[in-house]
């Protein structure tokens, strides 16, 4: 019968006996099993990489010191994008177990709470990580005098030496990732930087020197979020301090809702039970304070808030700490049987009851900036109310188009999917989470579309064609991503309604033409996505692609080891087109440069000598699928969209995309440039 059950058969005959079962020295694991420590492992163009995982852990330790009283200052230096070095001037390693302290798993101080009250570190794991991680590793420690110094090699100490100093105490770590686990890796200063100051925000007086510059926060979250938010607050910044806990809030006129929160110091990303049960209790404690049912929806719409707690003895729901599972502040006893000062105590209750007390309390206090917080809650409530139809008819809509929706061409892995099972290779090494691959293109017009699908990778690249210009959504109401087809179908692609936690795509690309009315459609789609979703651009979603403006290429004359070589052309940049030619003539082949600038065109021209043969690409869809596969593969060239909290936006988006003042009309006047045609010139 065809549909019944075949079975398996063994790919190979493989003896299991003793011989198979293997022991793993302590580093060796963690090098044959990077996922299960660091996460993925990443080449340092993410700010969750693995490169970022391994430096945070080196000043985890660091900051654990300045938490228990010892050392105001911590030096980070960055090498070449590519070395670390982490100084801190706290009690240091003690001497006699640095080298355990540092390649040894669970070893460590932090499984005595007496010593380390609220740890930020692996306890146990995190500088063993690093060690078996990084080809070269040095970690110093000096106390009172006397220094011990070890050196490692891909987790194998090589060299280990001590003796008198005059150095202050602290502890020292130099590390350099390994370039055959982590390939082509480069630490971002932008990355690095963004880490050190969460970790200022949440240790006010600690100074951290980044390169020799310091970096020093004096206001703790609200300085976190006066640097984060890219337009102002409707009133001052709500910020509230407690015993363990720390909350900083403030309402924008924006749309959705962007949370920052921390255990520990340790930036939990995807947030956890204490982001959950700030966001529930501060909805709670408005509603509750004005005495109406306002939906929570609309209590929280425009909300940029921040959260920082201490939990003893924290549980997270992966090694990497992005996420807290802590359903109580501390377990019910130390581990010398002595309870906790808020053993048993849910994360919940903790956090609801000091909202309750202090942001009650505040309101009451002010009532100038809780009528400002009506006035908003307001707004969105009636904003609401009036899209409710048209949100139910386009929420059908979008249903039905995912059945069938002809602007989609999806794949087959998303963000928001399960982690994958299986994924080691052949030779035991860990395959990249494909959910951190999947992208999606967002295209003009079918002819590009059309050559980005057939070129594109169907397990991680996704196409969304526009028809035409879209739709110039500035100064509008939500209620046009409903009422425009081609935005509520691009918004059900993305899943991103209801806000990012079921992002779809992790990267969410513009491919346009490089033209006049290729910027006009990006201007347009990154206008639509600052006013109705900023958080996709904030958390580093959105990119533009950038695609070879010209093609250089000359002939030459084939010699006989290019003809024994032809085979492997089609694997490179353009060994696709060179192949074709090349078949079509037994005397002659193209060498081909692809320029994305004209600085680059001009380096072509020079290096392929005399009377090469140019190609100027007007648009997306000049450019065959054998060429442009290579345009969107491992090498891809894309731009990331960013804001900053010196980017205006409201004033940007109004210059460019509002009205046609006369300010406008005189900067493109001044600015024209017209280009005069050689022939006509000569004339």
């Amino acid at each position: 019968m065809e549909n019944e059950a075949t079975p398996t058969q063994p790919h190979t005959a493989v003896v299991y006996d003793e011989s198979k079962i293997r022991h793993l020295e302590d580093t060796e694991h963690i090098r044959t099993r990077p996922g299960m420590y660091i996460g993925r492992l990443g080449d340092g163009s993410h700010a969750e990489d693995g490169i970022y995982v391994l430096l945070k852990e080196s000043i985890d330790n660091s900051i654990d010191e300045f938490n228990e009283g010892y050392g105001k200052r911590i030096e980070v230096d960055i090498t070449d994008d590519l070395r670390a070095e982490v100084r801190d001037y706290g009690r240091g390693i003690p001497l006699g177990k640095l080298v355990e302290a540092v390649s040894k798993l669970n070893t460590g101080g932090k499984y005595d709470t007496a010593v380390f009250t609220a740890s930020v570190g692996m306890n146990g794991v995190g500088l063993k990580a690093v060690n078996a991680l990084s080809s070269r590793f040095t970690a110093r420690s000096v106390r009172d005098g006397r220094y011990r110094q070890a050196v490692f090699e891909q987790g194998r100490l090589t060299s280990d030496t001590e003796g008198d100093t005059h150095e202050e105490n602290g502890t020292y770590i130099f590390f350099e990732p390994d370039a055959k686990l982590f390939s082509n890796y480069r630490f971002r200063s932008e990355f690095v930087e963004n880490m050190l100051r969460n970790y200022t925000y949440l240790n006010t007086g600690l100074a951290i020197y980044y390169n020799g510059r310091r970096i020093l926060s004096r206001n703790g979250l609200e300085d976190l979020l006066n640097d984060n938010m890219t337009v102002s607050g409707l009133y001052p910044i709500i910020h509230l301090k407690g015993e363990g806990i720390d909350i900083a809030f403030t309402h924008t006129g924006q749309y959705g809702e962007e949370y920052y929160s921390f255990v520990n110091g340790q930036h939990t990303t995807q947030g956890g039970t204490h982001q959950s049960a700030f966001k529930e209790h501060l909805a709670r404690t408005i509603k509750e304070f004005y005495g109406k049912s306002y939906d929570v929806q609309d209590v929280r719409n425009g909300l940029v808030g921040a959260i920082a707690i201490r939990v003893s003895e924290p549980l997270f729901e992966s090694q990497t700490k992005i996420k807290l599972g802590s359903l109580t502040m501390a377990p019910d006893k130390d581990m010398h049987g002595q309870p906790f000062p808020l053993s048993g105590v849910s994360v919940n209750k903790f956090v609801g009851d000091f909202i309750k007390e202090n942001l009650d309390n505040y309101l009451h206090r002010n009532p100038d900036v809780a009528e400002v917080i009506k006035q908003k809650i307001d707004e969105s409530e009636k904003e609401r109310k009036a899209i409710a139809g048209v949100t139910k008819l386009a929420r059908e809509r979008a249903k039905k188009a995912n059945l069938h929706n002809r602007k989609l061409r999806d794949c087959r892995y998303h963000l928001n999917d399960l982690p994958p099972k299986n994924r080691r290779k052949d030779d035991g090494e860990v395959q990249e989470d494909p959910r951190f691959e999947s992208s999606i293109f967002i295209t003009e017009g079918d002819s590009a579309s059309g050559s980005i699908t057939k070129s594109r990778n169907v397990n991680t690249q996704a196409v969304f064609s526009l028809r035409g210009k879209p739709l110039n959504c500035f100064g509008m109401a939500k209620n046009v991503v409903y009422q425009n087809e081609e935005f509520n179908l691009l918004q059900a692609a993305l899943n991103i309604e209801d806000g990012l936690d079921d992002l779809r795509y992790n990267k969410v690309i513009v491919a346009t033409d490089a033209d006049v009315d290729g910027m006009h459609i990006r201007l347009l789609m990154i206008t639509f996505f600052l006013q109705f979703f900023p958080d996709l651009i904030k958390k580093g979603h959105v990119y533009i692609l950038q695609t070879p403006l010209f093609r250089v290429r000359n002939k030459k004359k084939r010699t006989r080891a290019a003809t024994s070589a032809t085979p492997s052309l089609a694997a490179d940049a353009a060994g696709a087109a060179i192949l074709r030619k090349t078949q079509q003539s037994d005397r002659q082949e193209f060498e081909t440069i692809y320029c994305y600038t004209d600085d680059e065109r001009l380096a072509a021209i020079e290096k392929l000598g005399p009377d090469p043969e140019i190609t100027r690409f007007k648009g997306l869809g000049e450019i065959s699928p054998d060429e442009f596969k290579h345009f969107i593969g491992p090498e891809m060239r894309l731009e990331p969209v960013s804001l900053h909290k010196s980017d205006n936006v409201s004033s940007l988006l109004e210059y460019y995309m509002g009205k046609n003042t006369m300010e406008r009309q005189e900067f493109i006047i001044d600015n024209l440039v017209v280009e005069e045609d050689p022939a006509e010139a000569e004339a």
